[in-house]
C-alpha cells in the first residue's frame, strides 16, 4: 500500500510539469509574431499607443496582452474606379481610372493612426474622383480624345501629388476607358458621316474635272493628227495612204506566219496576196 501515495505524487508532479510546460508554450507562442515577405508591422502598446517604429520581415517578440501587432501589405496593389464628369462644353463623360498604389513604409505608423489598415479604399476613390472632375472640366469633349496623352499626364501628376499628402505612393496612373453620352456619340457619328460625304463629293468633282481635261486633250490630239494627215496627203498625194496600207498588210502577214494554226495563206482574187501585189506578175 506504500506504493499508492508515491504513484499519486508522481502523477501529480507530471501533471504540474505538463501544465507548466503548456503555460510556458502558450506564453512563448503569444510572445512571438511573424511578418511575412512583402509585409510590415505596426505595434500598438496599451500604455504608449502606436509605436513609431515599423517592424520589418521576420519573427519578433512582443509583450503579451500589452502589445498587439498590425500587419500591412506593402506590395503594389491595383485599384479601378469610374467617374462621371462634366467637360468644359457641358458634356458628360464616363472615365475609368486604374491606379497601382502602395504605402510609404517609413510612415506606416502615421497611416495606421489616421486611416487604419484600409487606407487605400478610404483615400484613393475620393481623390481620384476629385482630380478627374477637376482635370476633365478644363477640356472640351472632343479634346479628351485629341489631347488624351496631355489629359492623362495632368491626371497622373495631380493624383501623385494628392496621394503623397496621405503617405501613399502611386507607381502608375492610367485612363483605361473613356466614353461619352448617347447624345454626344450620335452627334459625333453624324459629323463623321457628313465629313465622309463631303470628301466623297470633292473626289467626284475632282474626278469629273480630270475626265473633262482628258477628253479635251484627247480631242485636241485627234484634231492635230487629222490635220497632219490631211496636210501630208495634200502634199504627197495618195502615196502615204498606200504606204500605210502596205505596212499594215506586212504586219498582218507576219502575225499569221507566226501563228501555228495557219498552214497557208490562199491567194484568192486572181492571185492577189494581202500585200496587194499581183502574183502573176512575178511569173513573167
Amino acid at each position: 500500500m506504500a506504493g499508492g501515495p508515491a504513484a499519486v505524487s508522481f502523477l501529480t508532479n507530471i501533471a504540474k510539469a505538463a501544465a507548466g510546460l503548456g503555460a510556458a508554450a502558450s506564453l512563448l507562442s503569444a510572445s512571438l509574431y511573424t511578418v511575412d515577405g512583402g509585409e510590415r508591422a505596426v505595434i500598438f502598446d496599451r500604455f504608449r499607443g502606436v509605436l513609431p517604429e515599423t517592424v520589418t520581415e521576420g519573427t519578433h517578440f512582443l509583450v503579451p496582452w500589452l502589445q498587439k501587432p498590425y500587419i500591412f501589405d506593402i506590395r503594389t496593389r491595383p485599384h479601378n474606379f469610374s467617374s462621371n464628369s462634366g467637360t468644359k462644353d457641358l458634356q458628360m463623360v464616363n472615365l475609368t481610372l486604374r491606379l497601382l498604389s502602395r504605402p510609404d513604409v517609413d510612415h506606416l505608423p502615421t497611416i495606421f493612426t489616421s486611416l487604419g489598415l484600409e487606407y487605400d479604399d478610404k483615400v484613393l476613390p475620393s481623390i481620384g474622383n476629385e482630380v478627374l472632375k477637376a482635370v476633365v472640366a478644363q477640356f472640351n469633349a472632343d479634346q479628351l480624345l485629341t489631347e488624351r496623352p496631355h489629359v492623362s499626364a495632368l491626371v497622373r501628376d495631380a493624383l501623385i501629388r494628392r496621394a503623397r499628402e496621405f503617405n501613399i505612393i502611386l507607381d502608375d496612373v492610367a485612363i483605361t476607358h473613356l466614353s461619352y453620352g448617347i447624345e454626344f456619340s450620335q452627334a459625333v457619328e453624324k459629323k463623321q458621316v457628313a465629313q465622309q460625304e463631303a470628301e466623297r463629293s470633292k473626289f467626284l468633282v475632282a474626278k469629273a474635272e480630270q475626265e473633262r481635261r482628258a477628253a479635251i486633250v484627247r480631242a485636241e490630239g485627234e484634231s492635230e493628227s487629222a490635220r497632219l494627215i490631211s496636210e501630208a496627203t495634200a502634199m504627197a498625194g495618195t502615196g502615204l495612204i498606200e504606204l500605210r496600207r502596205i505596212e499594215a498588210a506586212k504586219e498582218i502577214a507576219a502575225e499569221l506566219a507566226r501563228s501555228p494554226n495557219v498552214a497557208y495563206v490562199p491567194s484568192g482574187d486572181n492571185g492577189r496576196m494581202l500585200l496587194g501585189l499581183n502574183a502573176a506578175g512575178f511569173g513573167r
